[in-house]
């Protein structure tokens, strides 16, 4: 059986289950009205350590800096929902037995004090749930701001075809006709006198032109891919917080 003082230390120590998965931080020890002795544990769980859920201290084993509970993950998030704020009522700690299958509830007294009341010389006595040592503990809420990562869209890469006018300036050749004369001389007296001396003739020639051709042919000229570029940007987040304070009263005239 665990007692208050092996507890100490599993303040701030990591939760796992029954199965070895995590659950959160432990945050407090309740001790069982009776017998003054470790009952229950809380848990900080969910996101940043938001939620407090109860756990049974039986069956528990602190172990590599750990407190292995004997129950599960889910039935510890199942449990139900029960204000840590210091003590347990009667209807609480009943539903607590209840939901993990605890069949002890009737072994000590169902009233909202502290059983085995605390006797005239115990220093710094409880009045509002079990006596614990002779200080108490003032706790403030903390705003833990993290990020997750989520989608935030897609962005794709489309290839599609257009169509537009290309037009160039292209330099063609083209043969013209030109007459030539020239006259009589001894160089060219034989050629002049070959045949008839009056007669009929025809000469030709065949006259050359170039033309424009276009070809179209796909040339690769690019290669394009899409990369992702992380950019860091500032929110800020504002919450709601609470802190415990510390009064004192007292019921004497004397200073």
């Amino acid at each position: 059986m665990h007692t208050s003082t092996d507890t100490q230390q599993w303040r701030g120590a990591k939760a796992v289950d029954s199965n070895g998965d995590k659950l959160g931080t432990i945050d407090e020890i309740y001790l069982d009205r009776g017998s003054n002795e470790p009952e229950w544990v809380t848990i900080s769980t969910g996101l940043f350590g938001t939620r407090t859920s109860f756990a049974p201290v039986a069956g528990a084993d602190f172990r590599d800096g750990e407190v292995h509970l004997a129950y599960t993950k889910d039935q510890v998030k199942d449990a139900p929902n029960v204000d840590a704020d210091g003590a347990l009522s009667s209807e609480e700690e009943r539903r607590l037995y209840e939901h993990f299958g605890r069949s002890d509830y009737g072994d000590w007294e169902h009233d909202d004090t502290p059983s085995g009341d605390a006797t005239d010389s115990t220093t710094g006595h409880d009045t509002s749930g079990p006596t614990t040592d002779d200080a108490m503990t003032r706790s403030e809420e903390e705003l833990r701001v993290g990020t997750t990562e989520r989608e935030a869209g897609r962005a794709r890469l489309k290839k599609y075809v257009v169509e537009e006018e290309v037009t160039k300036t292209v330099p063609v050749r083209r043969e013209e006709v030109r007459v030539e004369r020239e006259p009589i001389t001894d160089a060219n007296r034989d050629a002049a006198v070959d045949g008839p001396a009056i007669s009929e003739e025809e000469h030709e020639v065949v006259l050359h032109e170039e033309e424009v051709v276009a070809e179209k042919r796909a040339v690769p000229k690019e290669r394009v891919r899409l990369e992702t570029d992380v950019v860091t940007d500032e929110e800020t987040v504002s919450e709601t917080v609470r802190k415990e304070r510390v009064d004192t009263d007292t019921d004497t005239d004397r200073r």
